[in-house]
């Protein structure tokens, strides 16, 4: 963790630090996602890969380590494609990182009836009031969950908004991947 400021709980650092790592990629990017581990556990149980991932022996009792995934496929939407995932016991929670374009809510009054999936796609890209948004969202097998909202125009370390019900379906969508 480099620039990632102190957060008050290690999900929160988790969401930050993942935030700060798929910023230093830069826009244009395909969703990632991320298993996250107990840091001591991962010392503990695997002290080879805590070393390579650069996890030193300072004691930080209440950390997760995130641990990025294999390339998720593009030819499947992403709902589908979280509905096929099952985490091992060893995994705490998992994030997701995804760009997307949103709307302000004054916006969503304007929204015509009659339009499929595709049509809306379209219809937001080339909505004047459209913003492209990176989201950022962790959620634990206890339920907790936590993101992080970061503006294209707004693209700052210091601009990052972070909120445990920012993006609800996400998070919803995330916490069935721990469900039996």
């Amino acid at each position: 963790m480099s620039n990632t400021p102190m957060a008050a709980n290690p999900l929160t650092r988790a969401v930050l630090e993942i935030d700060e790592y798929a910023s230093g990629l830069g826009w244009d990017q395909p969703a990632r996602l991320f298993a996250l581990v107990d840091t001591a556990q991962l010392r503990a149980q695997e002290p080879a890969l805590a070393r390579q991932l650069g996890l030193g022996d300072e004691p930080e009792a209440a950390g997760l380590t995130p641990i990025e995934q294999d390339e998720i496929p593009t030819d499947k939407p992403l709902d589908e494609f979280l509905g096929t995932i099952a985490w091992p016991e060893a995994v705490a929670g998992c994030a997701l990182t995804v760009e997307r374009l949103m709307l302000p809510p004054t916006a969503e009054a304007q929204v015509p009836d009659d339009l499929d999936e595709a049509a809306l796609t379209k219809w937001v890209a080339r909505h004047p009031e459209r913003q492209e948004v990176r989201m950022t969202v962790a959620v634990l097998r206890d339920g907790t969950r936590d993101s992080a909202l970061r503006l294209r125009e707004k693209d700052s370390p210091t601009e990052v908004l972070t909120g445990s019900e920012l993006v609800p379906g996400l998070a919803e969508a995330l916490a069935a991947t721990f469900a039996d």
